[in-house]
C-alpha cells in the first residue's frame, strides 16, 4: 500500500530542519548503500552519525508519533533514525530494492525494513527531475510532493530516484518494522481503520461500531509481532 500523508511537518519546521541541515557537512550516499545499491546510486548524504542529523531525525520522529495516520498505515513497532539525501547536477539513484533488515546505531539487534518512508523537505517547483519512482504489482508510480508531506510504501517495491537536472531535491528518508509485517493485512487494517473513523464522525458511537472496532482489534491481536 501507497499512501500520501500531507503536513507531517508543518512549513516552520521545514524551515528550520532545512537551515540545520543545510549548513551541515555532507558526504557521498553510497556510504550507506549495499552492494547492489552502491552501483547505482549518485547522491549526498548526512552521516547517521552527524550531530546534526541525530536532531533533526528526533523532530521527525516526534511529529511521527503524533500523527494518527502514520500510525495506522505503517503500525510501527520500531522506527529507524530518520536520514538525510540530496540531489543535484543530474544526480540520481537507479532502480532497487531497500535492504531487508538494518542496524540502528546504538540499539541491539536488527531492524526488519517492513515500510519505508519519504519526507519531502523541498517543494516540487524548486526542482526539475528527482521524481521518487515505486515499482509494484499495480504500475509504476511517480511521487513528488510538496514540502513536509510524507510517502509511505512497501519497502519490498523496486524504486528509484529520477536524475535531478535543475534545483536540488532534499528528502528524509527512513524505514518501520511493522507490527504486521504482511503489506496486505496492514492494508486491510488501515482501511478498516479509517472506515471506521468516518462512520463515527458520521453517526456518532453505535452498536455497530463498537462491533467493528473489536474485529480490527482482535485481528490486530492475531496478526499483531510485538
Amino acid at each position: 500500500m501507497m499512501l500520501h500523508i500531507p503536513q507531517v511537518l508543518t512549513r516552520e519546521q521545514v524551515r528550520q530542519m532545512r537551515a540545520a541541515i543545510d549548513a551541515a557537512d555532507w558526504v557521498d550516499g553510497r556510504a550507506t548503500a549495499g552492494s547492489q545499491g552502491a552501483q547505482v546510486k549518485r547522491n549526498r548524504q548526512l552521516p547517521d552519525i552527524s550531530p546534526v542529523a541525530i536532531a533533526q531525525g528526533q523532530v521527525i520522529l516526534q511529529a511521527l508519533a503524533a500523527n494518527p495516520v502514520f500510525f495506522a498505515a505503517a503500525l510501527p513497532s520500531r522506527t529507524a533514525p530518520p536520514l538525510f539525501n540530496r540531489y543535484a547536477g543530474g544526480e540520481t539513484y537507479g532502480l532497487h530494492v531497500d535492504g531487508s533488515v538494518r542496524r540502528v546505531p546504538g540499539a541491539p539487534g536488527w531492524l526488519r525494513t517492513d515500510v519505508s518512508s519519504t519526507l519531502f523537505l523541498c517543494d516540487p517547483e524548486d526542482y526539475d527531475g528527482g521524481e521518487l519512482v515505486v515499482v509494484d504489482a499495480y504500475g509504476t508510480h511517480e511521487v513528488k510532493l510538496p514540502a513536509g508531506d510524507l510517502i509511505v510504501y512497501p519497502a519490498t517495491s523496486l524504486h528509484r530516484v529520477e536524475p535531478v537536472t535543475r534545483g536540488e531535491r532534499v528528502c528524509s528518508f527512513f524505514w518501520s518494522q511493522s507490527m504486521v509485517r504482511d503489506d496486505a493485512r496492514r492494508a486491510m487494517l488501515f482501511e478498516m481503520d479509517q472506515a471506521i473513523q468516518q462512520l463515527r464522525a458520521r453517526l456518532g458511537e453505535t452498536p455497530e461500531t463498537v462491533t467493528l472496532t473489536g474485529h480490527y482489534h482482535n485481528l490486530l491481536r492475531l496478526w499483531a509481532e510485538v
